[in-house]
Formats: structure tokens, C-alpha cells, sequence
């Protein structure tokens, strides 16, 4: 893909001088690393914004299911679990 676009950055001296000394230890270009960071940085923000919406229809699902009397209530579920880990752990 063609680079045409330019970002200017503003940063502190010190963090310019210690990512371009890095850069070069790692026989990289500067520019390089930086689009690197950024596509990861777009990667994670992606996968967050999708987890979250996976959430957000979750719990919309699990309340609907309770607005329609299909699901249970939290004290069922853990009155059921408390019952099979009694089960589980009873000595025989």
C-alpha cells in the first residue's frame, strides 16, 4: 500500500531519543515500528468494541429470557449448584 498520508507528532525529547535508539538496535525504521503500534492499537480498540457488544447482547438475551419466565432466577441457579456440589463431595 502506497504512504502517502504524513502524521505529525509531538513528544517529549527524551521519549524521541529512546524510541529511535531502540529502533536502531533493532535494525528497524522508525516509521515501521510506529504503523506496527498503530495497527495493533487498531486490533485491540476492534476486539474490545466487538467483545463488548457480544456482552451487550448477552445480558439482552438473558433478560429477555426473564421478561418471557424461560429463565431462572440467580437464587435457583445457585441453590442447583450448591445441590450437585453437595453431590460431588459427599463421601461415598
Amino acid at each position: 500500500m502506497p504512504k502517502e498520508a504524513v502524521f505529525t507528532l509531538k513528544l517529549e525529547p527524551e521519549l524521541r531519543t529512546e524510541f529511535m535508539a531502540e529502533a536502531e538496535a533493532a535494525h528497524r525504521p522508525a516509521s515501521q515500528i510506529l504503523r506496527d503500534l498503530m495497527r495493533e492499537y487498531i486490533r485491540r480498540q476492534r476486539e474490545a468494541r466487538e467483545y463488548d457488544e457480544f456482552l451487550r447482547r448477552k445480558i439482552e438475551a438473558g433478560r429477555a429470557s426473564m421478561r418471557a419466565g424461560v429463565g431462572r432466577s440467580n437464587d435457583e441457579v445457585e441453590a442447583d449448584f450448591a445441590a450437585r456440589r453437595a453431590g460431588v463431595t459427599r463421601p461415598p
